[in-house]
């Protein structure tokens, strides 16, 4: 009698479940979370870390809306719309801002961004194991040392007084550079520095989009006649295509982050006019100044100009047939 009344009891369960669409869908992200618990455990410390320090300071976009004062707190403090944000566009500041982030970002774009694959392919095509592993570790290794290492090995090579090259070039009868107090010479240098540092770094996500390619192509391609170029024209670089595509994208949405501390540790009186991008600016007006709520809005504007070039891209990808981001 028992066994019937359960019987029943569960048929009911399952006839609520099939007229109620919103609980059948409930019943089954529960089933997959308790299917993949393991799974989404080892995501969590994540999740926790995105939750913390992604989404809950975005209420401090609020600020931006304020002049705020930490002593009223964000709910007493006086609302004055969009006074901050007028304010930071009729600034003349703005444009030479402007002006500065994006022309490092697209020399980094141009030049640094296509080194890593090249560098990939080139890695990919050795065939000896021990010596891939070997400059895979050498070229890895910059990614490690802080940009206080940098820049000082940048001085001790370039400075005026004491660097080696202008001893060098002092050596040979020639004019020294003032490499470090030119502004014609700061963006390049930038660029250098961030190739020396992260190029061999950024190799290993294509890197292992490669391994992924079926080698029976490369067979095939043999076979066929196709030389090592032709591999890696129409087999390597078709394979690794989403790989850069997305990685574009990423990059494109980053265009108004330059990067604080290296410009921060590079930047002189000498080549400020050149040298002062958005992150230094939050830092001198927000850090250094008090003028919190200005800062903040400076840096909503980027972060609204980084999505807007990001959905822009991800749609112009997925126009050309390919996967894109999301």
């Amino acid at each position: 009698m028992a066994s019937r009344s359960g019987t029943a009891r569960g048929s009911t369960l399952e006839t609520a479940y099939k007229k109620n669409p919103a609980a059948q869908r409930r019943r089954s992200v529960w089933n997959g979370i308790k299917r993949d618990r393991y799974l989404y455990l080892l995501a969590l410390p994540g999740i926790v870390f995105f939750l913390l320090f992604k989404y809950v300071p975005m209420w401090g976009i609020l600020i931006s809306f304020q002049n705020y004062s930490p002593y009223q707190g964000m709910w007493a403090s006086q609302w004055v719309g969009l006074e901050h944000y007028i304010r930071f566009f009729s600034n003349p500041d703005f444009l030479i801002l402007f002006r500065n982030t994006m022309a490092i970002n697209m020399l980094s774009l141009i030049f640094f961004f296509p080194l890593p694959i090249l560098l990939s392919v080139m890695m990919n095509e050795l065939r000896g194991t021990k010596f891939k592993k070997t400059i895979q570790s050498i070229v890895y290794l910059p990614h490690f040392l802080s940009w206080v290492i940098i820049v000082g090995i940048t001085f001790l090579l370039l400075s005026t007084g004491e660097g080696i090259i202008n001893q060098l070039l002092a050596a040979a009868g020639l004019n020294k550079i003032d490499f470090l107090t030119n502004p014609n010479y700061f963006w390049g240098l930038l660029t250098v520095q961030s190739i020396w540092k992260d190029a061999g770094w950024g190799t290993v996500l294509f890197l292992a989009a490669m391994a992924s390619i079926d080698p029976q192509l490369n067979e095939a391609a043999k076979i066929d006649g196709a030389g090592r170029f032709r591999q890696i024209w129409h087999i390597t670089l078709p394979g690794i295509r989403s790989v850069v595509i997305i990685l574009l994208i990423l990059r494109i949405g980053h265009i108004m982050d330059v990067g604080f501390e290296q410009v921060f540790l590079m930047m002189n009186g000498a080549v400020s006019e050149v040298a002062d991008v958005f992150d230094t600016y939050v830092y001198r007006l927000g850090i250094k100044q008090g003028q919190l709520s200005f800062s903040t809005a400076v840096g909503v504007f980027k972060s609204v100009v980084g999505l807007i070039l990001v959905i822009g891209a991800n749609k112009l990808a997925k126009k050309f047939g390919e996967d894109g981001v999301y």
